[in-house]
């Protein structure tokens, strides 16, 4: 089978995590793992893409230099915060009642509920992500699974859908121009943080997943194996670093070394630390301060607790509070935090377990830190983009970025961003060279909204994929050609309206 590689980034508020990971067929060998300080970042959105790209560059070259190879495009996290949930739907006739409805159906009635689905403003707003909620024949109603292989005289579709500010997202685009390297695909990372850390059981019987990193906390619940509701709040690890460096005259680093080395959430239960006074050396001038163990501990507390409080209250908003049978599972950079678990459940009462990246799911020998909780992001990346059965990070994308089979027309439409988003920063041709600003909408909405699985691990129907593929360069070269037609025209116009105007004269 053909050797590829995924490179993925997840552009943290305080931290930049590159991710690389072979895939041979249906394996997954995570091979590379490596986090560095990140720049020009704020709640998980890119606000300064040159300063953000800086440090991307370095471990993008790191990376190449130790795995020897050339890495060309990667596959980048969207923004969690700001993100709000809407509910689209859409339902088809059927011209053949009697046939079953397959997969191609359940794709382009989904392709219908978001492109009809009206934004307040397209112009400020794109849908990151979807994901399937239910569907209903004549005389069903199931689960995508239930109603393929059915026959009905109609179909409709019920969407959760995801939508956030465009900006960001071209923000991410000018940063990865900065940084020389094209985006492969843009995924809404809390949906696939789950299928890298919860297991089946408990997606099915009710779960609510926190994820909390330095800037944001998210909220996902599932229950009945889909994704149900999501929410998310600008307050992470980074606000109790903040509040230990103004409450104790700390600078950033020292702060945030102080909470990893000696903070824990609940000082009540600090046993024989609680006692404990921290000794901090000054070097430039030699001398010291001092501070309590059990006085840091209740800093944090302070903080962790209207955290956690504030995502309570989302579960409550939720309406799933009381069908969460299997508690939470916790993740994310911050997760790690002393006693942080502990004070959910006591906050809440919930059983609350931390989600680590299920090591079943992929292969990682030799590769340290894949396997914390900090990881799950990019593993749950990983795992996403390995479905595409055409994607490789080290090599020029040829053919359109599709999760799914589509019909040609909007296959057509994605081949220009894709093999824009391959050449090189200084070759890009600009987007309004081809393309209306509609249609480049629709080419960012495709290539991010995140399609229903139909298995673990493996592409669905990869054979019609690339007929589809197939198809829909057909298409785009009509398309170019007759721009560039109609350009020639136009031009042979004017030479001869040119020629008239002097034989008048």
């Amino acid at each position: 089978m053909q050797e590829r590689y995924i490179a993925t980034v997840d552009l943290g508020t305080s931290k930049l995590a590159l991710c690389v990971a072979k895939i041979i067929g249906e394996d997954v060998q995570i091979i590379y793992y490596k986090e560095r300080p990140s720049d020009g970042i704020r709640y998980g959105c890119v606000f300064n893409p040159k300063r953000a790209a800086a440090p991307l560059r370095a471990a993008i070259a790191e990376a190449e230099d130790e795995l020897q190879i050339k890495i060309l495009q990667v596959v980048v996290g969207l923004p969690r915060y700001h993100v709000r949930q809407e509910t689209a739907s859409a339902s088809i006739e059927r011209s053949d009642p009697s046939a079953l409805i397959e997969d191609e159906e359940i794709a382009t009635l989904k392709n219908i509920a978001l492109d009809t689905y009206p934004l307040n403003d397209s112009s400020k707003e794109l849908i990151y992500g979807a994901v399937s909620q239910s569907f209903a024949t004549d005389d069903f109603i199931g689960t995508e699974e239930d109603v393929v292989g059915t026959c009905s005289d109609s179909l409709e579709g019920n969407f959760k859908i995801f939508v956030g500010g465009k900006k960001a997202v071209r923000n991410i685009d000018i940063m990865l121009n900065y940084a020389s390297v094209a985006l492969a695909q843009a995924i809404f990372t809390p949906s696939a943080v789950g299928e890298a850390v919860l297991k089946s059981d408990e997606m099915a019987n009710g779960v609510a997943l926190i994820e909390m990193g330095a800037g944001v906390t998210s909220l996902s619940i599932y229950q009945g194996g889909i994704m149900r509701y999501y929410a998310s709040i600008p307050f992470g690890g980074k606000s109790v670093t903040t509040d230990i460096r103004l409450e104790c005259a700390f600078d950033d680093a020292l702060a945030e070394n102080v909470k990893l080395a000696f903070g824990a959430c609940l000082p009540d239960k600090l046993q024989t630390m609680s006692d404990k006074v921290i000794q901090i050396n000054d070097e430039e001038n030699g001398t010291y301060e001092h501070l309590g163990v059990k006085y840091l501990s209740e800093i944090i507390n302070s903080r962790c607790k209207e955290i956690v409080r504030a995502i309570l209250y989302l579960i409550q908003e939720s309406g799933f509070a009381d069908r969460l049978r299997c508690g939470v599972v916790l993740t994310g950079g911050s997760a790690n935090l002393a006693g942080l678990a502990g004070l959910i459940k006591e906050e809440s009462g919930y059983n609350v377990r931390i989600g680590f990246p299920i090591g079943r799911k992929f292969s990682s020998d030799g590769c340290p830190g894949i396997g914390e909780a900090e990881a799950s992001v990019s593993v749950g990346m990983v795992l996403e983009a390995a479905l595409d059965p055409y994607l490789n990070c080290i090599e020029e994308a040829v053919r359109p970025q599709v999760a799914e089979p589509v019909p040609a027309a909007d296959t057509a439409q994605e081949q220009p961003a894709v093999e824009g988003g391959a050449k090189p920063a200084s070759e890009q041709q600009p987007q309004g060279a081809l393309f209306s600003d509609d249609e480049f909408d629709k080419v960012v909405s495709r290539k991010i909204v995140k399609e229903p699985r139909r298995g673990r691990g493996k592409p669905a129907k990869s054979e019609k994929s690339g007929r589809d593929a197939f198809s829909g360069l057909q298409v785009l070269w009509k398309k170019v050609g007759a721009v560039f037609e109609k350009g020639f025209d136009d031009t042979l116009g004017d030479f001869y309206d040119d020629m008239g105007n002097n034989e008048t004269r």
